[in-house]
């Protein structure tokens, strides 16, 4: 009777397993939606398996905008489940000898794409453990090969679907590459001095605010309180673009409408705004590695 019962537990954990529902892929490019893009993708994703579940990160990163994407990915990626597969197509270098690579990050997500500076940011951030190049001649859409052009199609997103579904191990991908992946350079977040330098990583697109990459932990270190003034100044490479003055308040309808202010965005990271207005546009700042910020306190 032990042995039975044993026997029905082993049947039923095997049975469990088969039937472990698959992990979410998340696709990200910078097709648009007017066409049939992203359609084919998760035409294909559906091939693999018609259960999976498909999601949209964002198919609006503007034309060629690898450091966009980057910092998409880093924005959204840690919100997700261990285990989610993203797929980043933002690849104007397509059809080339650059990487096509399935990384894994700390957390243990996996981004599926070119390695052509997609995972900056979410290196810098959260991590990336392990890197490895895919086996085109494995991991291809049949028929495909002399395609040179749609790899979101014909490579990666099978690829994501396939680890996705679990039908595919991550070790079995293709060979294993040397970490770093390939970085694009920005600057760091520092305090020296009582003053805050940073990047301006991305713009709060609907809304116009200017979002930078310095975190609260180091906003932290020059004592700030709600209502106190800093000074800040915001270059393009060597160019000061804006510079003024601005009170730290916890959002925006602390200010009078149209007026400056410095607050924590949802990934508590230091942004400039001006409420109900696009502070972006009023002063003509863009985002991107060259775009700096400094914040120091008022005198």
């Amino acid at each position: 009777m032990r042995m039975g019962w044993t026997a029905w537990l082993l049947a039923a954990g095997l049975a469990w397993a088969e039937a472990a529902p698959p992990r979410a892929l998340v696709l990200q490019s910078d097709f648009g939606t007017a066409d049939g893009a992203v359609a084919a993708m998760k035409g294909v994703a559906f091939s693999v398996d018609p259960a999976l579940p498909v999601f949209d990160l964002t198919h609006e990163i503007p034309p060629y905008r690898i450091w966009d994407a980057s910092f998409r990915l880093a924005q959204a990626a840690p919100f997700w489940p261990e285990g989610t597969v993203f797929t980043s197509i933002v690849d104007p270098g397509v059809g080339t000898d650059r990487a096509s690579v399935v990384a894994r990050t700390r957390d243990g997500k996996f981004i599926v794409g070119p390695d052509n500076g997609q995972l900056t940011h979410l290196h810098d951030r959260v991590g990336i453990t392990a890197l490895r190049r895919i086996d085109e001649s494995r991991h291809r859409r049949p028929g495909s090969e002399v395609s040179h052009t749609f790899h979101g199609r014909d490579v990666y997103v099978l690829t994501a679907a396939r680890l996705a579904s679990g039908r595919l191990k991550f070790e079995d991908v293709g060979p294993e590459l040397p970490l770093p992946p390939v970085r694009m350079d920005y600057q760091a977040a520092t305090e020296v001095d009582g003053v805050l330098r940073g990047n301006v990583p991305v713009l709060d697109l609907r809304y116009g605010n200017v979002w930078t990459n310095v975190g609260a932990d180091l906003f932290r270190k020059l004592g700030a309180k709600e209502g106190d003034r800093f000074r800040v100044v915001v270059r393009q490479g060597k160019r000061a673009v804006y510079e003024g003055v601005m009170p730290f308040v916890p959002t925006f309808g602390a200010v009078p409408r149209g007026q400056p202010l410095l607050y924590l965005n949802s990934l508590l990271e230091l942004s400039l705004a001006l409420n109900q207005e696009s502070f972006a546009s009023r002063h003509r700042i863009e985002a991107g590695p060259e775009w700096s910020v400094e914040i120091r306190k008022a005198e």
